[in-house]
């Protein structure tokens, strides 16, 4: 399960994730900015890659726990592991535990998962931080992520962006129905995928927000991609870059 126990460390150790390194490099730096912002230092780990969850979703265990025990010899030690996605922390903190139960490595694996964090979840129950600086004058459709469920991370990035000065989060329709994304979902199930994913378009739309939000970028990328083959292009944003933006309007 994900950690439960405040951190006594402000160093921490970024993974930034598949996503940030191929598409959203901006959201690596947001999220860095946000880090510092509430006096933490972020180490970035250059020799990181994936957290093996293409693989474990495909059912390829052997392959992901290669790609897992790598993870775990480079965020070795004690420092608190900040991932600034749901679906990522979520395998570092549930998935490997659970592909490495008959493992000798599983101590090793277990360690790194109880010193992981998802981004809005360690500020909020971490750190303790509840209120965000700055301004965002614009409304927004949160979208929250399946991988976040049963974590604290939904309600964490909600509580900091209701906070937001000029931020107002709008109500849609089914906003627990999944995205459609799920990884090799919507590979091994393209028109399933598109179908949930345009549905969940139409909900997220239906109120016209500036933007959709979500913590998850996968998600994001899934909806953006879908609205822009529909014609009907939306703006996305990671939570972290609303928390940055703002912090550049403070005062």
């Amino acid at each position: 399960m994900q950690s439960t126990t405040r951190p006594t460390d402000r160093t921490v150790q970024l993974m930034a994730t598949c996503l940030c390194d191929a598409f959203f490099d901006d959201v690596a730096r947001a999220t860095v900015e946000v880090l510092e912002h509430v006096g933490c230092e972020v180490e970035f780990p250059e020799n990181q890659t994936c957290c093996g969850q293409p693989a474990f979703n495909c059912g390829d265990w052997p392959a992901s726990r290669e790609v897992m025990r790598h993870t775990a010899r480079v965020f070795d030690g004690s420092k608190p592991v900040i991932v600034p996605s749901g679906s990522c922390a979520a395998m570092l903190f549930h998935g490997a535990p659970l592909e490495f139960e008959k493992e000798k490595d599983l101590p090793t694996v277990q360690k790194l998962a109880n010193r992981t964090w998802e981004l809005a979840d360690f500020l909020v129950n971490g750190l303790g931080v509840e209120k965000w600086p700055g301004r965002f004058p614009a409304r927004i459709a949160f979208h929250r992520a399946c991988h976040t469920r049963g974590t604290g991370s939904g309600e964490a990035a909600l509580k900091l962006l209701e906070s937001i000065e000029g931020l107002e989060v709008v109500p849609f329709g089914e906003a627990e129905q999944c995205c459609g994304f799920g990884g090799t979902f919507s590979v091994s199930f393209p028109h399933v995928s598109s179908s949930m994913g345009c549905l969940k378009l139409e909900h997220l739309t239906e109120m016209n927000p500036d933007f959709i939000v979500s913590g998850d970028m996968s998600c994001l990328m899934h909806l953006s991609g879908l609205a822009e083959r529909g014609e009907k292009p939306v703006k996305t944003l990671h939570f972290a870059q609303i928390l940055q933006t703002a912090l550049h309007r403070h005062g």
